[in-house]
């Protein structure tokens, strides 16, 4: 297993990291821990989870559930040191959680108390913002994203109010490293700013989508990354399971996510499928997992600090955690980019 550098925290992460968003729902509390013995068995420090969690689906009876899990876990194993924490708190727009507010010192002491709580420690390695307050491009909005109505007055105080907060988080030993997740290279330049000129914390790290079928980041973001050492922390990696290949030709595996959030958080479109099929063929051309091999090749991305990987059963699981192992050849990464240039946003 490599490691990666948090931001300029000095905190070093596992290249791969767990995620949990089925845990409470698709798996149970047993299985959760059998993933997390397994993941740092083989390596993986880094655990990545949210109080909005499980999301297969989300809802107020599960709200919480994946945190709790992870607390059993800690206690149970008394392993707290041996791991990389990250967690973050909600946005606006769930009526069960806060009823729905956007963040604010309040309703963010609220949230961290209570992680904190669900979670059985008295710290957080990363806590990260899970969505802004203000319009984004995340969960399939860019096709109808337009910022132009944004008060630029109002946008800017609200964010610094959100790093004032995290700071006092920080100062009281409860939180190591602040990030944000599904935002735009505006939202964190304005972050960085405001934290250099008012002294607040650095942002460490962006957690947003990337895969083969959605890669904006490879855009502004990445050079963010590069220049900001704000780097990427990419979730649903496999494309919420299309990327498995297991969708293809319109099937349904029983008990698979696509069976319980049906159109897989508008990512199962009908301009997925060829595009999906074009690196199934590349895959099996060079005789590899496809899985594995877009894993491995958001593995090569400069602006990586870690893949979050998702199973709900341990052959998933086993699968994935060997991506580490998998290195592309220069005619995959050729083929790669030629199915880029020609399917570049099918979901």
């Amino acid at each position: 297993m490599q490691y990666k550098t948090l931001g300029r925290t000095g905190i070093k992460v596992s290249e791969i990291c767990l995620g949990t968003m089925t845990w409470g729902t698709q798996n149970s509390e047993a299985e959760a821990h059998e993933q997390m013995d397994y993941a740092l068995d083989q390596g993986v420090n880094f655990i990545d989870t949210a109080e909005l969690y499980p999301v297969t689906p989300a809802g107020p009876e599960t709200f919480g559930l994946t945190e709790a899990y992870i607390g059993t876990w800690l206690q149970a194993r008394s392993n707290r040191d041996k791991v990389v924490l990250a967690t973050k708190v909600a946005g606006p727009g769930r009526p069960y959680i806060r009823s729905g507010s956007p963040a604010s010192p309040k309703t963010m002491r609220e949230a961290l108390e209570a992680s904190l709580k669900r979670l059985q420690t008295d710290y957080i390695d990363l806590y990260q913002m899970h969505w802004p307050s203000r319009g984004h491009y995340g969960f399939r909005n860019a096709w109808t994203y337009d910022p132009s109505g944004q008060d630029r007055q109002s946008v800017p105080e609200e964010l610094l109010a959100i790093l004032e907060t995290l700071s006092e988080f920080v100062r009281e030993g409860k939180v190591r490293a602040v990030g944000l997740s599904n935002d735009t290279a505006w939202g964190v330049m304005t972050m960085l700013s405001l934290a250099e000129k008012h002294g607040l914390p650095r942002l460490a790290s962006i957690q947003n989508e990337y895969n083969f079928l959605y890669r904006p980041f490879d855009l502004d973001l990445s050079e963010i990354a590069h220049h900001e050492h704000v780097g990427l922390l990419a979730y649903s990696p496999l494309a919420a399971g299309l990327l498995s290949g297991k969708y293809l030709g319109g099937a349904r595996p029983e008990g698979s996510r696509l069976t319980i959030n049906g159109d897989l958080g508008g990512r199962y479109t009908e301009y997925q499928e060829a595009a999906v099929a074009g690196y199934a063929a590349l895959a099996r051309e060079h005789e590899l997992d496809l899985a594995q091999m877009q894993l491995a090749f958001s593995l090569t991305r400069p602006f990586m600090t870690s893949v979050i990987i998702g199973a709900t059963s341990m052959d998933q699981l086993k699968t994935n955690i060997g991506a580490k192992d998998v290195s592309l050849s220069a005619e995959v990464m050729d083929g790669i980019g030629k199915l880029h240039k020609k399917y570049p946003a099918p979901i």
